[in-house]
């Protein structure tokens, strides 16, 4: 029998215990996730404990959009699209797979009222929410799981969840299996990710050609750009100002491709994005430049990894437009800085990679 330890619907009041698998020996727990790209990862090591602790079979309901990614997590047995888009048409479809089974346990690791109310709906009587909860989705919970703290990066917070049930916290790990990307180029390979969802958090694009031009000469860099169809046209600009090896990808990857050719390259050179904390979850060493984001909240998880940030008194100001309208924080990285940070993270990586063979 597995037992968890809960409280009740707040956490103010005694634990109590809750008995899971009585009649089975594996406990079948709905993860709620619903977005955003990079947010997906960060549950992934709580997700991991959940599943190896229990011995529990994972349900994971998520936005239509990421589906094909999450049937990527090794530890998720079963992936729920919600269609965000044309949501009327596909509701009737979406709650009966929603409800489909019962579970012991669901687990809302968003912590909005949209991903409240679909724990909600789902069928089982235990539902616990997040410590960083908000719109008042607590209302929705049966249990929260902790204390609010903000002041510390995203995956931890996600583990207050196996804290709260007194379950073991295991070194984070991100299982994950993506599909294999073959790249003929010579190494090192390098991923430039020139855009994010925020103007505000994108580092000069002349930066970025300048950054792959001091590659290119300095370390024979082959060069990757990568982004949405969207930002196509701006990395084929991009591309005609490099020389060398440059491979233009950018809206040409599905996420699960992008995961597999992110595990494939040596160094992933980005802004505060999605696809940077896909990278630091597959291993691969990352460097990042923030600005108007907070890196301790949303750095690239794990060792290996740089965060090059100016030191103003506005940041973090987590503004999508900068107040100032000259992105002063982001300008102040500069190319001598990004140069240095990028050659010494793929010595060692190359230096660790010839001690693996």
């Amino acid at each position: 029998m597995i037992t968890l330890f809960m409280s009740e619907a707040s956490e103010d009041h005694g634990d109590n215990i809750v008995n899971m698998g009585q009649a089975s020996s594996t406990p079948r727990i709905l993860v709620v996730k619903l977005s955003s790209l990079g947010d997906l990862f960060h549950v992934l090591p709580a997700v991991h404990a959940l599943k190896n602790s229990l011995n529990a079979t994972i349900d994971w309901v998520t936005q239509a959009s990421y589906v094909d990614l999450v049937k990527c997590f090794t530890d998720v047995d079963r992936v729920i699209p919600i269609h965000r888009r044309d949501w009327i048409r596909h509701l009737a479809g979406d709650l009966r797979d929603l409800r489909t089974c019962r579970y012991d346990v669901i687990v809302d690791f968003q912590g909005i009222l949209k991903s409240a109310v679909v724990a909600r709906l789902a069928r089982g009587d235990r539902r616990i929410g997040p410590s960083f909860h908000r719109e008042g989705s607590w209302l929705l919970y049966s249990v929260l799981a902790g204390p609010r703290n903000r002041q510390r990066h995203a995956v931890e917070e996600s583990l207050d969840i196996i804290r709260y049930l007194q379950l073991p916290v295991m070194p984070p790990v991100f299982p994950l299996s993506f599909p294999l990307q073959l790249v003929s180029e010579p190494a090192p390979r390098v991923a430039l990710i020139p855009f994010s969802r925020w103007p505000s958090k994108n580092w000069p694009l002349a930066s970025f050609v300048e950054l792959g031009r001091e590659l290119q000469e300095q370390m024979d860099a082959s060069l990757f750009l990568l982004g949405t169809p969207g930002e196509s046209a701006a990395c084929a600009k991009i591309e005609k100002e490099l020389k060398g090896r440059v491979v233009n990808l950018a809206g040409k990857t599905a996420l699960p491709q992008l995961g597999g050719l992110l595990q494939a390259m040596d160094l992933v050179i980005s802004n505060d994005s999605g696809p940077m904390h896909m990278a630091a979850a597959a291993g691969t060493p990352v460097l990042a430049i923030f600005g108007p984001t907070d890196s301790l909240r949303t750095g690239p998880y794990g060792p290996g990894h740089r965060v090059l940030k100016s030191k103003l008194r506005c940041q973090p100001c987590f503004s999508r437009k900068c107040s100032f309208e000259d992105g002063s924080c982001l300008r102040a990285v500069t190319l001598e800085m990004a140069a240095s940070a990028a050659m010494e993270i793929l010595r060692v990586h190359n230096s660790s990679k010839r001690k693996s063979l």
